[in-house]
């Protein structure tokens, strides 16, 4: 069992010598912003080490939407982060959702999904697995509850594409955790990550505020079941710098087995 946190870019691997992490989750630009990702200095050095590298893409990148001002620029920015976290040795690129406007066709986001899949197979390919994330909000999102899923799944599971599942955002956005593993899978047929989130707000409430793992609202055993359920790779990106995430890591460690052996 391979279990890292999110960390700061500058220099995940010091960042994973800290935390005692088999892995390490970052941004290859600003989050919240529009530019493409710059080449690293360190690209050989992520590329060679025993920690698995993941990336995930910015929040603002919704392929889903009918907005074409927002969705052009989104597929355009997936492919230019997927290709920069190929350059790095990256195991996946996590990217969200994405989400429809008020009024609009359902239809119309898994369709606009698919479309960006086919924009980036015909741009030479990602290179790497983009793993669809669910999310806690929004009543027109496209990964947040699993009827949306499967839809979802049915426009685009013929192409290349992974799930991670932030069991913080399940909980918020009104999934049960007990069994949701099996759930999941009897749609994507696979989990190739988690995201090991307690979640600060109430069931069903949509808000995505992340707690560590013994605090929050989520019993840590039930974060613990997903993980052993899911049998796939952990990264907890919750609160607390260094020290929070250590103990949410050695908390993994105590209830699932020892740091693995490096790949």
């Amino acid at each position: 069992m391979r279990i890292g946190a999110h960390v700061d870019p500058t220099d995940p691997l010091a960042e994973a010598t800290a935390r005692a992490a088999d892995a390490v989750q970052f941004f290859l630009s600003d989050p919240q912003g529009w530019k493409a990702p710059q080449p690293r200095t360190d690209a050989d050095l992520l590329r060679d080490a025993a920690v698995d590298v993941y990336v995930h893409a910015p929040y603002v990148i919704n392929v889903a939407t009918s907005n074409n001002r927002i969705r052009i620029p989104s597929r355009k920015l997936l492919l230019a982060h997927a290709q920069a976290a190929t350059a790095i040795g990256a195991k996946g690129l996590v990217v969200h959702g994405g989400h429809i406007n008020a009024g609009d066709d359902p239809a119309t986001g898994f369709d606009n999904w698919r479309k960006a899949l086919t924009f980036a197979a015909e741009a030479g390919g990602f290179g790497l697995p983009v793993l669809i994330e669910n999310t806690a909000g929004g009543e027109h999102a496209c990964a947040r509850r699993l009827d949306a899923l499967a839809r979802l799944w049915d426009a685009i599971g013929d192409h290349q594409v992974g799930f991670c599942l932030d069991t913080c955002h399940a909980h918020a956005g009104g999934e049960e955790l007990l069994g949701l593993v099996d759930r999941v899978k009897a749609i994507t047929g696979r989990i190739d990550l988690i995201h090991a989130n307690n979640s600060k707000d109430r069931f069903g409430s949509g808000r995505d505020r992340h707690d560590n793992l013994r605090g929050g609202t989520i019993d840590a055993e039930l974060v613990v079941a997903v993980i052993q359920a899911a049998g796939a790779p952990v990264i907890v990106e919750t609160p607390g710098g260094t020290d929070g995430q250590s103990g949410d890591i050695a908390f993994l460690r105590g209830r699932l087995g020892p740091k693995t052996p490096s790949r």
